[in-house]
């Protein structure tokens, strides 16, 4: 599948160029001959020769970018000046900063908000704890916790490499939620130490958001801490991801017709990611579950999920999947099992699908084809069969993007002041984030809002701190 010009590739070339002639046509010819976009040609400076120009491009991965700037510099008259790239200079020095909320301008701000006047402050904690929601910045933090063993798609890259990342997820808590989101980047992938950190840690924070820790110990650090702690733990790569997934297949279904409890859903991927969407399904009325991993479809019957092998977590994930889905008895490979399915959702690897195999699926088939950035099926090619086509990139339609779950996730829990979050939590937020989505505006290319929608997380928060209460998980009485 060819790549089309992205801005996660832009860059601005500094050139300078004969004030006379057709430079700049040539500029933008050599750019759009080499595959790359011209998104913006500013002039910065003019004289009776030359001109000054900075031109941005949009090209489709690091090595296109170099190929364009090596046209660039091959046109006769031009020089080539500074090349930009825009991507690592929005991340310059980071990309969030901790602001005081107050100006200390004088001594009396400065004895109020420091020494002597804080003193009073924590005493007032100390005599009752609680005070800490109302009186310190806990009230409305989450604290952004990583071992970098599986970021995004690039795998075990280690917490400095994994910060980049934490920093924009935080970004996104206070853009779209106001949360106050903290970047905590863990040197070590030993499970009891991580663990005991983020216990440790907790007291200063309302939430804790886990992110990119790898299968299957990101099951077992949930578990524990959601055991341990008394503030809701949440791992958005697990249950961001399944939430998404619910709302967008229930309009994807809305859209051709079909019940949740009656179509056969086929999955590929059984990691983190696909097991917490199987299982939020499962609780959301799927009956006819199959998914399939790099050895086949998961069955009771299988070699690998004899006794010996359930001693692991994953190997216990899978029997737990077996003895949870298939209740035809489905064996064989992927390609085997989508046959006359109505549903696929993939959360695995790059093409493992072809037209064929979709073509194969039941009438008004949906697909959502999720790994990233190359999905599991050519999004064009199963368009020609499917009738409702997902993916997890931004240049199709139907984007099923995690920014549109964990941000009113949290602000509904911190709002509640949820001591927890748990399964009726989800389905709500599911619920919520659905119905954004109206029915004069619901058709196959538009399932799902998009993030900028300003509905979404007001949407989301509101349907999970009413799931809070109704729980009895929120604490009464006091404000957020």
């Amino acid at each position: 599948m060819a790549t089309a010009p992205s801005v996660s590739y832009s860059m601005t070339v500094r050139l300078e160029v004969p004030a006379s002639g057709t430079a700049v046509s040539q500029l933008t010819t050599a750019v759009e001959s080499s595959g790359g976009s011209v998104t913006g040609l500013d002039v910065t400076a003019s004289g009776h020769e030359k001109l000054r120009i900075d031109v941005t491009i949009a090209a489709s991965s690091t090595s296109h970018a170099d190929e364009i700037v090596e046209e660039l510099r091959g046109i006769e008259g031009v020089t080539l000046g500074k090349v930009s790239d825009r991507t690592f200079l929005m991340h310059l020095g980071g990309k969030i900063e901790m602001q005081s909320k107050h100006p200390i301008r004088n001594r009396d701000d400065l004895s109020m908000v420091y020494t002597p006047g804080v003193a009073r402050v924590c005493m007032a904690i100390a005599e009752n704890p609680e005070d800490a929601r109302r009186l310190t910045i806990k009230r409305n933090s989450v604290a952004v916790v990583t071992d970098g063993s599986a970021v995004l798609g690039l795998g075990n890259i280690g917490p400095k490499a994994a910060l980049p990342v934490m920093e924009g997820k935080a970004a996104l808590f206070k853009r779209f939620a106001g949360i106050d989101a903290w970047p905590l980047c863990l040197d070590t992938q030993d499970t009891d130490a991580i663990v005991e950190i983020v216990k440790a840690i907790a007291p200063g924070f309302a939430g804790i958001n886990l992110e990119d820790i790898s299968a299957p110990r990101c099951f077992e650090i949930e578990a524990r801490l959601r055991e341990a702690l008394d503030i809701p733990v949440f791992h958005d790569d697990q249950h961001g991801t399944a939430i998404v997934v619910l709302a967008a297949l229930t309009n994807a279904l809305r859209v051709v017709g079909k019940g949740i409890g009656d179509v056969r859903v086929v999955m590929s991927g059984a990691g983190a990611a696909g097991t917490a969407i199987l299982k939020l399904l499962l609780a959301a009325g799927v009956k006819h579950a199959v998914v399939a991993d790099i050895h086949g479809v998961v069955h009771a019957g299988r070699e690998d999920l004899a006794s010996a092998a359930t001693d692991t977590d994953q190997g216990s994930q899978l029997r737990w999947i077996a003895d949870n889905t298939n209740p035809e008895g489905v064996t064989g490979t992927l390609k085997q099992a989508v046959v006359g399915a109505d549903v696929f959702i993939g959360v695995s690897a790059p093409n493992v699908l072809d037209g064929d195999d979709v073509a194969a699926m039941a009438d008004d088939a949906i697909v959502f084809a999720l790994a990233n950035p190359d999905p599991e099926v050519d999004p064009a090619i199963a368009r020609e069969t499917a009738a409702v086509v997902a993916t997890g990139r931004s240049d199709f339609p139907n984007q099923i993007n995690n920014v549109l779950v964990f941000p009113g996730v949290f602000r509904g829990l911190l709002d509640a002041q949820s001591r927890t979050v748990n399964t009726e939590m989800m389905l709500a937020a599911a619920t919520a984030l659905a119905d954004v989505v109206t029915e004069d505006e619901l058709n196959p290319n538009y399932i799902i809002p998009s993030v900028f929608n300003d509905k979404v997380a007001g949407a989301v928060a509101g349907a999970v701190r009413g799931a809070a209460k109704a729980a009895g998980a929120a604490v009464t009485g006091t404000t957020a």
